[in-house]
């Protein structure tokens, strides 16, 4: 087994981090007390991303994110700056135990899918300003078919598109193509897509939601290979694409659990992506099994140590979930990374800023250890 010179890297991370006390209060100060603007905001998150880059780098991390400093939500941000989008912010939701969850928003269709204007280009340059040579920055965005799987046919204009096929899954594809190129134009090599809704179809609960709406759980995921495949056709040669799956990850709650069986051939086979990470924290993920779908040449980035609680795992039991999953797909075709990030929207999870960095240590020398 040996080191990896490109992404993903034997030990990887999803990309997200805890925001600092005082990007908060700038936030607040521009959004909801409008006591300072823009590019008041913006300096202060400049301030913020060169610290939590100096931060990854110095906890050995290969791969470099500016933490999604920039963003309120890990996927509303993206979305609602492609033409024809609209976006309802989500809710917290009390349950009968005092438990919370998190009610997804809202996304439509509205008009044809476009790409307008760069979204990430600026953000990736002041990225890569901060970056030290030899080490990669990577932009996460989030998946195309969250456009389709939170509304289903209803969330989609039938005045833009009478029809899904191919008319709505073509846009979007150029539209991410257009965004792809334009990242690949300023340097980036190493995008990562965030998808809910693979691991949904996993829950049967979600899956049932998706049956009322019309649409058949289990061809679902073979329809978002296709999508997913139209993308990567505009990938420019030479850039990473890798699909982050996640379960939710608000405040430390979750949002769907399940074995990743049901869609596991379309995504590991069927699919024409770089990379996979996958979550495997804990038991709602289900067994290594569907590991055997992955196809030669593609990577699955194993999920095992939790983002959302600061109980530290072991390395002996790393190294034995690595061996599990070893039986089933080639370990040079594995590498290992937290579970999801540790703050996918600005509220954060409920974990200390020093259980973030142990964890990220724990990732880094346990794949030096099993990857050596």
């Amino acid at each position: 087994m040996s080191h990896r010179a490109t992404p993903p890297f034997r030990a990887d991370h999803v990309g997200s981090f805890l925001r600092p006390k005082y990007l908060l209060d700038a936030r607040e100060e521009f959004f909801v007390k409008k006591t300072i603007n823009a590019e008041q905001l913006r300096a202060v998150e400049d301030k913020a991303i060169a610290e939590i880059v100096q931060f990854q780098q110095d906890v050995g991390l290969q791969s470099i994110t500016d933490g999604e400093f920039r963003r309120t939500y890990f996927h509303i941000d993206f979305l609602e700056q492609l033409g024809g989008v609209k976006t309802d912010i989500p809710v917290t939701v009390k349950r009968a135990d005092g438990t919370e969850e998190l009610a997804p928003p809202v996304i439509r269709v509205v008009d044809k899918v476009q790409h307008v204007k760069d979204i990430q280009r600026a953000d990736f340059e002041y990225l890569k300003s901060q970056v030290a040579a030899g080490l990669t920055p990577k932009v996460t965005i989030p998946s195309p078919t969250m456009l389709h799987f939170r509304g289903g046919r209803a969330g989609i204009s039938k005045t833009a598109y009478p029809e899904l096929d191919p008319a709505f899954y073509d846009d979007v594809a150029k539209a991410y193509g257009d965004e792809l190129q334009s990242l690949y134009d300023a340097g980036c090599r190493y995008v990562q897509m965030d998808d809910t809704n693979l691991a949904y179809l996993c829950d049967e609960k979600m899956r049932e939601a998706a049956r009322l709406r019309g649409d058949d759980p289990n061809e679902l995921p073979h329809r978002y290979a296709g999508f997913i495949n139209k993308v990567v056709a505009h990938k420019p040669a030479g850039m990473t694409l890798a699909m982050h799956l996640c379960r939710g990850n608000f405040k430390s709650t979750h949002a769907a659990a399940g074995n990743y069986e049901p869609v596991a051939e379309a995504l590991l086979s069927e699919m024409n992506l770089d990379a996979f990470f996958l979550e495997y924290d804990d038991d709602r993920s289900g067994d290594f099994r569907p590991l055997r779908f992955l196809g030669k040449g593609k990577i699955v980035v194993l999920g095992l140590v939790t983002t959302k609680f600061g109980e530290m795992e072991s390395k002996d039991l790393l190294k034995r979930r690595i061996d599990e999953a070893a039986k089933y797909a080639p370990l040079d075709q594995l590498c290992l990374s937290p579970q999801c990030g540790f703050s996918s929207t600005v509220h954060g999870n409920n974990i200390a800023v020093e259980a973030q960095r142990a964890k990220l240590r724990l990732v880094v020398e346990t794949a030096q250890e099993v990857w050596a």
